[in-house]
């Protein structure tokens, strides 16, 4: 069957200036390699160790931001190539907010669960992250929170949100604490 790719932060997040992260490309399956692209430029080759190769950023300029992708290969082919990922480099300037999930961190499968992202600061939007995703989940402006119906295994992992002002010249929070949720 075809192979797919994934492409993901590892923190997830926005990333202040000086700050860390790794690009994490994984292929299902695969033996091959990675080539890491910043919009049309090849940046590197990356070796791959099990199914997942990485490339770290640290020490973060505003130079990183931009629109990353990999290319799988074999034999010098390419067979499959990823979604584009998002790097941001911004300031964070707001406080961490708090996440929590309701009913626990432990629930079984098909259950219900809410995520909730609390802030002190006023008139925020504010992200939820799953590790391994690509895509943020915008969360609700009301009330910062975010109902995932019908759990399933696949949903297991370690959640994180972030914050921002709905202003004019958006301000970054810190990353909040990780949460893991378990699906039984």
């Amino acid at each position: 069957g075809a192979l797919t790719i994934s492409i993901f932060l590892k923190p997830p997040g926005v990333i202040p200036p000086g700050g860390s992260t790794t690009i994490c490309c994984t292929c299902q399956g695969g033996y091959g390699s990675f080539v890491l692209y910043k919009g049309s430029r090849q940046l590197r080759t990356l070796e791959q160790s099990g199914n997942t190769a990485e490339f770290s950023i640290s020490n973060a300029t505003y130079k990183d931001r931009g629109t990353y992708n990999c290319h799988y290969l074999e034999g010098g082919t390419v067979l499959a190539r990823s979604n584009e990922l998002e790097v941001s480099v911004e300031e964070l300037s707001l406080p961490r907010p708090n996440l929590s999930v309701l009913p626990g961190h432990e629930v079984t499968a098909g259950a219900d669960v809410m995520f909730r992202c609390t802030t002190t600061h006023p008139s925020t939007g504010c992200y939820l992250y799953l590790q391994g995703q690509d895509r943020a989940q915008l969360l609700s402006r009301e009330q910062g929170d975010y109902n995932l119906s019908h759990v399933q295994k696949g949903d297991s992992g370690r959640y994180s949100c972030q914050c921002y002002t709905m202003s004019a010249s958006r301000e970054w929070s810190a990353v909040s604490k990780t949460l893991d949720l378990v699906v039984r």
